[in-house]
């Protein structure tokens, strides 16, 4: 093996430029695999964080419609015993209503959270803009919101009910969720505060859950929803939003694709460039076997020669990779500077990539590796 590696070694030295050319070609294939991968990565997560990302995956509601879930508590419980999937849970209470200030009314949608476990599935502190997160007698709303009806933190507002009830609360702040609907709709307050102008009682009407891995919400509502029973329907983002569910899986097909087909060239390219060298270095390797070399290590030699190629091509090509990254989030930028998509570099899958070309790289090599055991010393070298 180690004198394999050394006339291996030679036969690259002495073909330079071919090596050059093999190692380039490797490296353009593990670039644009680091680069596409990245980017469709990226894109994925700047989705999922849009659509998903700060709001619930899994949502527990009665099944009955307008119904309230008396005991939230035992079903809060029943949530986080699965430890292995669930990251948050947060209860809330919710109800349509109106904001009433001066003479202008605007229809909203009241949502009453425990805070403190709120915080985890929308990020509440991030999103405020001004003054601070509300507290007894307290609500914060939305930036749209704000903007329509004139308000601003430490304004008095009135909580009209459907019914006609009003409610009093002082606005303690202003937040940004990024969506424009939801700014302009949700009226958060302390669920307690929902709960009185409501006349909810102690009841919540939802139970709301962030998951570790988002592709397994459907998984993690099943198994909760066997564990409550009928009394309860368990919803989860999955089914609500198939249509992005089926973009982002077709973003994936088509990642995966243009990566097989860079891999596929790559690997004939190597297979077709070590084949003519077999050719060329014919003389030379007729000699070595006259003088002893074995069929197996002559077989070696191009294994060798596709080891090295690949392990120097990969290297190269996650640099590559990365620095077209880099330039792509330099230069590719939104109006106020930030990144059109924000790359998601994932340290695993270009280990991935470079390992699945190392091992092509050595694969492709198999076939001038097989032509060189069958040479014929003495016809080589008698054929010149």
């Amino acid at each position: 093996m180690k004198l394999a590696f050394k006339i291996a070694w030679r036969f690259l030295a002495s073909s330079k430029g071919q090596t050059a050319l093999i190692a380039l070609g490797i490296a353009v294939g593990v670039s644009v695999q680091v680069f596409i991968g990245s980017l469709i990565s990226g894109l994925q997560k700047s989705l999922l964080d849009t659509t998903v990302g700060s709001s619930s995956h899994v949502t527990v509601k009665p099944a009955e419609k307008d119904g309230r879930i008396g005991d939230y508590r035992e079903v809060v419980d029943k949530a986080v015993s699965d430890k292995a999937s669930v990251t948050y849970v947060s209860p809330a209470a919710d109800a349509p209503g109106f904001i009433k200030t001066g003479d202008s009314t605007y229809p909203v949608l009241m949502r009453g959270f425990n805070l403190e476990a709120a915080e985890g599935i929308y990020k509440l502190e991030a999103a405020k803009t001004e003054g601070a997160l509300p507290s007894e007698g307290e609500v914060i709303i939305g930036k749209e919101l704000a903007e329509e009806a004139s308000l601003k933190t430490g304004d008095t507002v009135e909580i009209l009910t459907p019914l006609g009830d009003l409610t009093k609360a002082v606005v303690s702040g202003v937040y940004d969720l990024k969506v424009a609907n939801i700014n302009k709709s949700w009226v958060i307050a302390p669920m307690d505060l929902v709960q009185s102008a409501f006349g909810f009682g102690g009841d919540a009407t939802s139970v709301e859950i962030q998951v570790k891995d988002v592709f397994e919400a459907d998984t993690v509502a099943g198994g909760l929803q066997a564990r409550l029973g009928g009394a309860y329907k368990v919803e989860n983002w999955k089914d609500a939003n198939a249509s992005l569910l089926s973009g982002l899986n077709g973003q994936s097909i088509s990642s995966l694709m243009i990566q097989v087909f860079v891999l596929i060239s790559v690997i004939l390219g190597i297979a077709s460039v070590l084949a003519i060298s077999v050719v060329q270095k014919s003389r030379q390797l007729g000699i070595l076997k006259a003088m002893g070399i074995k069929n197996r290590t002559a077989s070696f030699i191009f294994l060798c020669q596709g080891v090295v190629l690949g392990l120097f091509g990969s290297i190269l090509g996650v640099i590559f990779g990365l620095g077209l990254s880099f330039a792509f989030t330099t230069f590719a930028v939104n109006p106020d500077g930030t990144p059109v998509v924000a790359l998601f570099i994932d340290p695993g899958f270009i280990a991935l990539s470079s390992a699945i070309a190392l091992v092509s790289a050595a694969a492709a090599s198999l076939i001038p590796a097989r032509r060189s055991s069958r040479l014929d010393p003495m016809e080589v070298i008698k054929n010149g």
